[in-house]
C-alpha cells in the first residue's frame, strides 16, 4: 500500500491503555500483549513510558529486543533526560520511534507548564532535534490539541516538522472534540502548514464524551494517516479509540475511505481476550466486534434475514475477525505436547519448565471438571499460573463453605502467609463476604475493596468463572484474577492475588505525574 491508501496503525494499549487504574502490568505480561499486537500486524507498539520507572524501562527495551516486525516506540516528554531515556530503551529495536510531547492549549501553557506560546515552541524544537540524533523516526505530539487555537498549532507543528518530526500527532486528550469540528481542524492543519506535506498526520483521541472513534475517523477522512488506538479502548478515564472498531471500520467502509490497514484481523478477538484477561477488565457483551453479542442475533425477524442471506443484517462476518467454534479436542487422556503445541498457537510461552507443568497440571484437574475446553479456558489457566508463580506471600491451602436458607453463611479457610499456614474462620452475608472477612481476619491488609467482578470464561454452567478484585491501598491500585468452575474459590483466588500485589509493592508512577 502507498502512504496515501494505507492507514498507520499505532497501538497504545501498553502505554495509554496502562494508564486506566488497576491496569497496570508487569514485564511478562507486556511482553506477551507485544507479541499478540505483532501477530495482528499493528504498525507501531508504543511500549510505554521509559521514564516513568526502570520497570517500564525494562518492558519496552525487552518488546524492542523480542519484536520484529512492528516500529517500538517509548513516549517522552520534551525533555533532555525523557528523550535519551526513552532512546536507550528502544535502541534495540529492529525500527524504533520516539514520541515527545508538549501542551499547546492555552489553559495547559498558563497553568500546567507556566510557559508562553513561544517558550512552548523552543522546547519543542529542541526535543525533536534531540531526539533525531537518536533515531529516525521522531512523532511530535500538541497535548490537548482538542484545544489549541489553531493559529498556534499551525506555527508549532511547522517548526516541529522543520526540526525533523517525521510523525504529527493531534490528541483530542481530554475527549473535548466534535467530529465535525475535529476533522475540520484536520483539514485546515494539512491546507495551511507549508511543509504538511513532509510528515504524516496522526490523531490521539479519548473518549470522555463516547466519541473517540467518532473523532478519529472524521480526521482519517480529512487526510490523517495514523491512528493511536488501544485493543478493547482501554484507557484512563473513559479510554481511548478502539483499535478493533477504527480498523474493522476502515475496512468495511472502503467505499468512503478508500484506505486500508495491514491489521490481520483474525487475530482481533485473541488480542481482545488476552488484554481482557491480563488487565481484568472484562469486554461489554454488546461491546462492538469483540463483544459477546456483537454477531448474536435474538430478534426473530433478524434471525430469519440471516438465514436467508447473512448481509441481510451483518455487515462484517464473525471469522474475519477471529470469532469461531475453538473447542479443543482435548480432555484428561491429551498429552503434554498436545497441551504446548496449542499454546504455542495462541501466543502462550512459559520461561520454565515448572510453569508448563503447573499450568498443565491445571489443565487436567479443569478436564476433569469439563466436557469441552476453550480457548479462553487456556488463556485464564496461563494467566493464573504466572500470577501465582510470580507472587506468593499469601495461598489458598483449602476452603469450606457453608450457605444456607435461613442461616448466616460461613467460611472456614487455610492460608499460607510468609510459608506458614494459618486456618481462619469469618461469617459474612453472603459466601464471598465471608471468604474475605476471614482472609483480613488474618491479614489485616488495611486495603479498601474497590471493585468485585465476576464473569463466565465461556459458556454453560460448567464454564470457569473469572473473578476481577480491585484492592487500593495507599493510593495505589491493583486488579486480582482468579478463575475456577467454583466462583467462591475464583472469589478467594483474586483475593489472594490482589493481596500478593499489593505486599509486592513496586510502585509504578503515573506517567502524567509530577514526579516521572
Amino acid at each position: 500500500m502507498s502512504a496515501n491508501d494505507h492507514l498507520v496503525i499505532f497501538d497504545t494499549t501498553l502505554r495509554d491503555g496502562e494508564q486506566s487504574p488497576g491496569a497496570t502490568m508487569n514485564k511478562a505480561e507486556k511482553l506477551r500483549i507485544a507479541k499478540a499486537l505483532e501477530k495482528l500486524r499493528v504498525d507501531v507498539i508504543e511500549a510505554g513510558f521509559a521514564i516513568a520507572s526502570q520497570g517500564d524501562f525494562e518492558a519496552i527495551k525487552v518488546i524492542a529486543e523480542t519484536i520484529k516486525d512492528a516500529t517500538i516506540c517509548s513516549l517522552a516528554r520534551a525533555t533532555d533526560g525523557d528523550i535519551d531515556r526513552a532512546a536507550e530503551a528502544v535502541r534495540p529495536a529492529n525500527r524504533s520511534r520516539i514520541h515527545t510531547f508538549i501542551a499547546t492549549s492555552p489553559i495547559h501553557m498558563k497553568h500546567k507548564l507556566n510557559m508562553t506560546p513561544d517558550e512552548v515552541i523552543e522546547q519543542a524544537v529542541r526535543a525533536v532535534k534531540r531526539a533525531r540524533n537518536h533515531v529516525f523516526d521522531v512523532e511530535f505530539s500538541c497535548e490537548d490539541a482538542g484545544r489549541s487555537e489553531l493559529d498556534f498549532l499551525c506555527r508549532i507543528i511547522e517548526a516541529a516538522i522543520d526540526a525533523g518530526a517525521t510523525t504529527i500527532n493531534i490528541p483530542d486528550t481530554v475527549g473535548y472534540a466534535i467530529p465535525h469540528q475535529f476533522g475540520n481542524t484536520m483539514a485546515q492543519l494539512l491546507n495551511r502548514i507549508p511543509n504538511a506535506d513532509k510528515a504524516i498526520f496522526s490523531v490521539h483521541c479519548h473518549n470522555d464524551l463516547g466519541l473517540a472513534v467518532a473523532n478519529s475517523l472524521a480526521a482519517v477522512s480529512q487526510g490523517a494517516r495514523q491512528v493511536e488506538c488501544t485493543i478493547n479502548g482501554l484507557g484512563e478515564r473513559a479510554g481511548n479509540a478502539s483499535l478493533e472498531e477504527i480498523v474493522m471500520a476502515v475496512r468495511t467502509r472502503q467505499d468512503y475511505f478508500n484506505l486500508d490497514t495491514r491489521i490481520d484481523a483474525t487475530h482481533i478477538v485473541p488480542a481482545s481476550r488476552l488484554v481482557s484477561t491480563i488487565t481484568g477488565f472484562p469486554v461489554q457483551p454488546n461491546k462492538a466486534i469483540v463483544g459477546a453479542n456483537a454477531f448474536a442475533h435474538e430478534s426473530g425477524i433478524h434471525q430469519d434475514g440471516v438465514l436467508k442471506h447473512r448481509e441481510t443484517y451483518e455487515i462484517m462476518r464473525a471469522e474475519d475477525v477471529g470469532w469461531h467454534t475453538n473447542s479443543l479436542v482435548m480432555g484428561k487422556h491429551s498429552g503434554r505436547n498436545a497441551f504446548r503445541t496449542r499454546l504455542l498457537e495462541l501466543g502462550i510461552q512459559f520461561g520454565t519448565e515448572t510453569e508448563l507443568n503447573e499450568a498443565f497440571a491445571r489443565f487436567k484437574a479443569l478436564a476433569d471438571l469439563k466436557h469441552e475446553i476453550f480457548d479462553e479456558d487456556l488463556q485464564a489457566i496461563a494467566s493464573n499460573t504466572r500470577q501465582e508463580d510470580q507472587l506468593g506471600r499469601f495461598g489458598l491451602v483449602c476452603m469450606k463453605v457453608c450457605s444456607e436458607t435461613g442461616v448466616i453463611p460461613k467460611a472456614d479457610l487455610t492460608i499460607t502467609m510468609d510459608d506458614k499456614e494459618h486456618r481462619v474462620q469469618a461469617e459474612g452475608s453472603g459466601p464471598v463476604d465471608a471468604t474475605f472477612k476471614a482472609i483480613e481476619s488474618l491479614v489485616d491488609s488495611g486495603c479498601k475493596l474497590q471493585l468485585y467482578s465476576v464473569n463466565n470464561i465461556t459458556s454453560g454452567t460448567d464454564s470457569q468463572g473469572e473473578v476481577t478484585v480491585r484492592l487500593e491501598r495507599g493510593g495505589r491500585i491493583v486488579n486480582g484474577v482468579g478463575a475456577d468452575t467454583d466462583i467462591i474459590i475464583a472469589s478467594v483466588k483474586a483475593y489472594i492475588a490482589a493481596l500478593n500485589l499489593i505486599s509486592a509493592g513496586g510502585i509504578r508512577h503515573h506517567p502524567q505525574g509530577a514526579d516521572v
